[in-house]
């Protein structure tokens, strides 16, 4: 088992805490977390884009001008694409671009996410994460308490408004909960900051 340090809020050391294997010690597959963050992007297009075609732009009725004689090429109608104005070659039309991928490899992705965090010294476990109030101040006090980077993601157990709050100011700092957790969040950030109840409830639903 993996054995990672436990802070307080303060920064002092409270501990260690061993993490179980199956989830953040396994070998990392880089195919799996490419296809479900190929999968997650897709799934936040929303698809919406828009142009018309020659047979949607209003006018062209009327023939520019006549077939032959004026030494100019041939044209029939003012919306052809080739005109300013025109309809658009194979115009975008709203779609869905979202699709599945099976959950075996949505978990295998988020574990290859979770021991890459561990490996590479980014994961931070606090051993309680509260606040009386949301102050922006006091987490920027203990993101520095812990040395956090600039781009970090905040985990918790449970959603705690005291603590989004008191995030949702600080640019580059991000917060979730467990059942919300994905796979893009935790490589996008650098610092994995995750409280010793979240890291409980993330091996007890993955294990």
């Amino acid at each position: 088992m993996a054995k990672v340090k436990v802070l307080k809020m303060d920064g002092a050391p409270a501990g260690e805490l061993d993490l179980k294997d199956e989830i953040f010690g396994i070998e990392i597959n880089e195919n799996a977390v490419y296809e479900v963050v190929k999968n997650y992007l897709a799934n936040q297009r929303q698809g919406t884009q828009s142009a018309k075609t020659r047979g949607e732009v209003r006018g062209g009725g009327k023939k520019p001008f006549r077939q032959k004689g004026t030494g100019r090429a041939r044209q029939g109608s003012t919306v052809a694409p080739n005109h300013v104005g025109g309809g658009i070659v194979f115009a975008p039309k709203p779609r869905d671009y979202s699709y599945s991928v099976p959950k075996k490899v949505k978990r295998l992705a988020l574990k290859s996410a979770l021991s890459a965090k561990v490996r590479d010294g980014e994961i931070i476990v606090i051993d309680a994460l509260s606040f009386e109030a949301p102050k922006t101040k006091e987490m920027v006090a203990f993101l520095g308490n812990v040395k956090a980077e600039k781009k970090a993601l905040i985990v918790t157990a449970e959603k705690d408004e005291a603590v989004v709050r008191s995030a949702s100011n600080i640019p580059g700092v991000g917060t979730t909960q467990v059942g919300t957790l994905n796979v893009y969040d935790i490589l996008n950030y650098t610092s994995f900051i995750v409280t010793k109840d979240a890291v409980s409830k993330i091996e007890e639903v993955y294990a």
